[in-house]
């Protein structure tokens, strides 16, 4: 009985109140280290056959690495843009707006976009119990499948190999410079770090 009135109020939610539901409720490494991380691909994979696997649907370009994946992964778009796509892109994380990290053609996604989506989720952020990340992931798939991306530039999270972003078969997978980041998680040498970011690496692409 006591969930009911919750769920019901969470339906009700703007932009903000939105924001501040995933923030408060979906673990997140900024806040907590590596405790928001959830192994596996299970939570991601669950998420996204709710949403009737958005990320078979287009062409994508993987992008992993220490430093520069990120800029890489905007003249990419940028560049894929200029010549007639039209371009997804997802980064984290974002500066000043949530909504930075999901992009087709330079445009964030649309404040009552990323309502809609959470209300739909709802049940199934309260029964997948996913980080925010793998939310986040799921809804920027969900978002280029809706609006028929020609392409979309994917950028890692943390590492590769176990990232949730590494669920895509990509066209083309990019891996920046390597270096000294998040060796708790990762492994304490290059080699192991450099072994992390080929995990999205895969067979003919």
């Amino acid at each position: 009985r006591g969930s009911k009135p919750r769920t019901c109020l969470y339906l009700r939610m703007n932009y903000q109140q939105t924001l501040d539901y995933m923030y408060a409720r979906l673990p997140m490494f900024s806040k907590i280290g590596g405790q928001a991380i959830k192994s596996g691909f299970a939570n991601i994979t669950a998420l996204c056959e709710v949403l009737g696997h958005p990320h078979q649907k287009g062409r994508f370009v993987h992008v992993a690495g220490t430093n520069g994946k990120g800029s890489v992964s905007h003249m990419l778009a940028s560049v894929l843009q200029s010549a007639g796509y039209k371009t997804g892109l997802y980064t984290s994380p974002h500066l000043k707006d949530f909504r930075e990290r999901i992009k087709i053609n330079g445009e964030m996604i649309a404040e009552q976009e990323v309502v809609d989506f959470v209300k739909q989720m709802l049940p199934e952020i309260e029964r997948i119990q996913p980080s925010f990340f793998e939310l986040t992931v799921a809804m920027a798939f969900h978002h280029f499948a809706k609006h028929h991306t020609d392409i979309a530039i994917i950028e890692t999270g943390l590492g590769g190999r176990l990232d949730s972003t590494n669920i895509i078969e990509p066209v083309l997978s990019v891996i920046t410079n390597i270096g000294y980041d998040h060796v708790q998680i990762l492994g304490n040498t290059l080699e192991e770090i450099a072994a992390e970011k080929a995990g999205i690496i895969k067979p003919g692409v």
